[in-house]
């Protein structure tokens, strides 16, 4: 399978161990990073960069908020699929509410890999063609270092965005009645060494519906898991079993009551922490989401809808409508 496989120049998380993995279960992958000015000329990208005929699938993981402006040229892209790690904004109070389903009618015929298991549930109802592939980590950035864990409950990362809300929400509630820690590091590894001080890893994903790349990023690296519920559909989709290999919890009494459950049996804690250490690197290792994502795009895609008449005259002077 040969595959154009369009990803953002500029992005904060570092995915490069992902795009590997994708590259490497293809027959061919062409990779290119687009920059903020061409993810929003799309056409002109295309018309200037793309023979489209050479590709078997063309792969989007760019900016929803650029390409959702694109709809027109967009549902135009035979063989298309997209990659979407934040889909889940579809279905909680934000300014994307519902934008994701609108954008994915106009080109139903797309396949759409959610990181979500609900998510994608919820898209298949409405009538699309969506996967679920979940999010992952990176094994060649983060890993177990055995050394002493001197920070004994601590979240990384940010509360700043609307989507985070309930996050800070639940972190500042739980930090009135806990030493908890809440601070960012910079990617690499000043973020491995700080995962791997933290004894327990306080995972906020509240109202979220999916789990975020933070929690497999803390399972790789040791941490005994705190992860905010997502429910059974999520949790068995994933291999999460509470009080195995995660912790799991729904407010914060819950959450402080197998805490210090925990705190109690440091034993049963490291074992928690171990197991959850092992389904990490057994199976969300980027490697193994890119080679998961690839097999997903392998089935037939549906038929697009053929162009009108007017249509085809007009796309040959660059008008799409």
């Amino acid at each position: 399978m040969n595959v154009l496989f369009l990803v953002q120049a500029e992005q904060r998380a570092i995915l490069d161990r992902l795009y590997d993995g994708i590259a490497q279960a293809c027959d061919s992958c062409d990779i290119r990073w687009l920059s903020s000015d061409e993810q929003a000329h799309l056409q002109r990208y295309f018309h200037e960069h793309v023979d489209v005929s050479r590709y078997d699938r063309i792969l989007f993981f760019l900016r929803f908020k650029k390409e959702m402006r694109q709809w027109r040229f967009i549902r135009t892209l035979p063989n298309l699929v997209i990659l979407e790690h934040d889909a889940y904004q579809n279905y909680i109070p934000c300014k994307y509410t519902g934008k994701f389903s609108a954008h994915y009618r106009r080109m139903p015929w797309a396949r759409i890999i959610s990181s979500g298991a609900q998510v994608s549930q919820r898209l298949r109802e409405e009538g699309f063609d969506a996967c679920f592939v979940p999010k992952g980590y990176d094994q060649a950035l983060l890993s177990y270092q055995g050394r002493e864990r001197d920070i004994e409950l601590a979240f990384v990362g940010s509360t700043k965005s609307v989507a985070y809300s309930g996050r800070k929400a639940l972190l500042e509630e739980l930090g009135q009645v806990e030493n908890l820690l809440v601070t960012k590091t910079k990617s690499g590894a000043e973020y491995c060494d700080t995962l791997n001080r933290i004894r327990f890893f306080v995972s906020a994903d509240v109202g979220m519906g999916e789990y975020m790349i933070k929690n497999f990023e803390a399972m790789a690296c040791g941490c005994v898991l705190l992860a905010y519920d997502h429910g059974e559909v999520e949790n068995s989709a994933l291999g999460f079993v509470d009080m195995h290999n995660l912790v799991l919890y729904r407010n914060v009494p819950e959450l402080r009551e197998k805490l210090n459950l925990l705190r109690q049996d440091p034993q049963r804690a490291a074992a928690i922490a171990e197991a959850g250490r092992q389904l990490a690197e057994q199976r969300y290792g980027f490697g193994a989401i890119g080679r998961q994502i690839v097999e997903t795009m392998r089935p037939p895609l549906r038929p697009a809808r053929q162009a009108s008449w007017l249509q085809r005259q007009l796309r040959k002077i660059g008008v799409y409508y």
